[in-house]
């Protein structure tokens, strides 16, 4: 059964319960021209249109999802599907392809034996499609109906149709942190599981990794130690790429709201976050082909011959460039923000444009920089697709920015890509990393929370 299907008659008797229950209400009125009602007449038809819609839709929710089962036991229980085997996956297959055909959302079967299954198929969906807009029908009826007996004139409407409209609210605010919640008890499991099989010291403190996913037998542990994953994070993510981003980024915000003029800006700041929306494989392709080679040849031309066409300092050149927008674009934001008052006092004592910048301006603006810095920071060490394509996959514990690097993400990619199984060490070790991931991005934000309540100024 489509979902739509129930979902659209919910909101169709939702309207029509709507418009009755605003001509109830207009009858109030009309009965009466003197009175007041507690609600305006639009309160009264939310307050029934609530009560038909939620009822109805949380059934064509749950119905939607139990109706599939309860139509493969009708067709299992019919004498044409005494041609399926048991068990396995051939009748999983017979049966995907009969319903396939009885939705429509395929022309025909290649096993015949599927074949007498569509027939059953579609008198099966047919039956239960007729049970669910029955019982959708009647719970919207039954809801509708309590409501609108209950309307009079001093019905409570408004408050009823508001607290309603705040639980909906809470809910919606809910499904961010219970989103989190979720991911965090993940990670938290599948890494404790993981530390049960390989030591934390030897994760968090090893110089060697090189884990095997087809491996058989207790890990070793010393094949498990992250410290190179973590180092080249960190030198890609949060060095080289912010020796590119950090002053390019707050130059381009001094330009833009010190010296461009106002038609300049117009061009150039949406010019400058397009860079923000690229998709990061084309930075990775950019990276790879055309970055990588000229660095390659340019370490080449200076006399280092070890330099690789995969690189820390080709992947880190690019994502600074991706993360420009970043710092540049709260710079400004926070720079446009200083009371222009500061900046007119300071000249007006004598202090030139440039001074006026670096003593008043930006020293003011600090913890918006700053946040964008944290910000730009974060999401370059939680970058993968760059570091995929142009640092390569080598895990190397070295200081040297043209030998092949490789980061946690990419190790996170490497590892629940592979064929081996999610109950191996190896493929746990992603869950491990990814935790350290989020523990050190959220250290991050908490170290930008507190640079700014430690060094925001108020203006008046």
């Amino acid at each position: 059964m489509s979902p739509a299907i129930l979902f659209l008659l919910a909101l169709g008797l939702s309207l029509l319960g709507w418009l009755a229950a605003r001509s109830r209400a207009w009858a109030f009125r009309r009965a009466a021209p003197g009175a007041r009602l507690h609600s305006l007449p639009n309160f009264h038809a939310w307050y029934v249109a609530l009560w038909i819609g939620v009822p109805a839709v949380l059934f064509a929710l749950a119905w939607n999802g139990i109706s599939p089962a309860l139509i493969t036991a009708r067709v299992m229980a019919d004498p044409a599907a005494s041609v399926l085997p048991t068990f396995g996956f051939e009748r999983e297959t017979l049966l995907a392809e009969a319903r396939a055909v009885a939705t429509g959302a395929a022309f025909g079967v290649f096993n015949e034996d599927a074949q007498t299954l569509v027939e059953p198929y579609r008198a099966a969906i047919t039956f239960y499609e007729a049970i669910g807009i029955a019982i959708t029908i009647i719970v919207a009826f039954a809801g509708g109906a309590f409501a609108f007996l209950r309307l009079k004139p001093d019905f409570t409407a408004r408050t009823r149709v508001e607290r309603a409209v705040m639980a909906l609210l809470m809910i919606a605010s809910l499904v961010a942190i219970l989103t989190t919640v979720g991911i965090i008890a993940s990670l938290v499991f599948e890494t404790v599981r993981f530390f049960g099989m390989v030591s934390p010291i030897d994760f968090l403190f090893g110089t060697h990794w090189s884990p095997d996913p087809m491996s058989a037998g207790a890990p070793d542990g010393n094949d498990y130690g992250a410290i190179p994953l973590f180092w080249g994070t960190i030198y890609i993510g949060a060095i080289i790429a912010m020796i590119v981003a950090i002053p390019l980024g707050l130059m381009s915000a001094i330009f833009l709201t010190q010296y461009a003029s106002n038609s300049v800006r117009k061009v150039m700041k949406p010019l400058l976050e397009i860079l923000a929306g690229v998709p990061t494989v084309v930075y990775g392709y950019f990276a790879a082909l055309t970055v990588a080679p000229l660095v390659r040849d340019a370490a080449h031309a200076i006399g280092i011959s070890s330099a690789s066409t995969e690189s820390a300092v080709a992947a880190g050149l690019v994502m600074g460039v991706m993360i420009i927008p970043f710092v540049s674009s709260m710079a400004d934001d926070s720079i446009a923000a200083v009371p222009q008052s500061l900046r007119d006092g300071s000249l007006a004592m004598g202090a030139t444009t440039s001074e006026t910048i670096g003593k008043v301006l930006v020293p003011a603006a600090l913890p918006g920089i700053v946040a964008g810095v944290m910000l730009a920071i974060s999401r370059a060490i939680g970058e993968t697709m760059i570091v995929v394509m142009a640092a390569g996959a080598s895990a190397n514990l070295t200081a040297n920015p043209f030998e092949s690097m490789t980061t946690v993400t990419f190790q996170i990619v490497a590892m629940l890509t592979g064929e081996g199984s999610f109950d191996h060490p190896a493929t746990l070790s992603a869950f491990a990393l990814g935790m350290v991931l989020f523990l050190v991005t959220l250290t991050l934000n908490f170290i930008a929370l507190r640079v700014v309540k430690r060094y925001r100024e108020a203006y008046d």
